[in-house]
């Protein structure tokens, strides 16, 4: 009997985790912004998103750019940039995230969301990454390559695309535009 109780335990438990497993969305995380502070992304429900990790010391810094032109031509339209920090390809991102907002906003006067830094890949992952690497990821490796990784979000919280460090940034301008008519 007390095996039969264990073996119903075990059942219930996997049906309720799996059902919470496919009702999970973007906006069922929460992260954390660069004072710390936890964010949920339900408070971006009806936006098109593109979540990306960064660096500044990386050979696709530059992107940094495109991003701030493509943020002013569209923020106003319901369009948002998440950018994580991310210091595990190469040391690329180096310093706190105080440095790291300097750095852009002198550079790059960068105006969209800078939240924590963070890691994509590995047992550290946030799992937003997880979740994202889930859903658009190469069946072989999922994981994140390198940095300046894009994840495009629809309104309704899909993750529609994933482009990777070297995609044209005209390719990602327009899926954005495309999502924002």
């Amino acid at each position: 009997m007390k095996k039969y109780i264990i073996t119903i335990a075990v059942l219930m438990f996997t049906i309720v985790s799996a059902a919470y497993g496919q009702n999970e969305s973007i906006y069922s995380f929460k992260v954390k912004d660069a004072n710390g502070t936890e964010v949920s992304l339900e408070g971006y429900k009806g936006k098109v998103l593109l979540i990306v990790n960064t660096a500044t010391r990386c050979g696709f810094t530059p992107q940094y750019t495109q991003l701030e032109e493509m943020y002013e031509k569209y923020s106003g339209k319901g369009f948002e940039i998440l950018d994580f920090p991310c210091n595990q390809f190469g040391q690329q991102a180096p310093g706190t995230i105080q440095e790291i907002q300097e750095f852009c906003t002198l550079n790059y006067k960068v105006k969209f969301k800078q939240l924590c830094k963070i890691e994509v890949n590995g047992e550290n992952a946030i799992p937003l990454y997880n979740y994202l690497k889930s859903k658009k990821g190469n069946a072989d490796n999922p994981n994140i390559r390198w940095n300046f990784t894009k994840f495009l979000i629809s309104k309704d919280g899909e993750v529609l695309q994933r482009f990777e460090p070297g995609d044209s940034m005209d390719k990602v301008d327009a899926a954005v535009a495309e999502l924002l008519k």
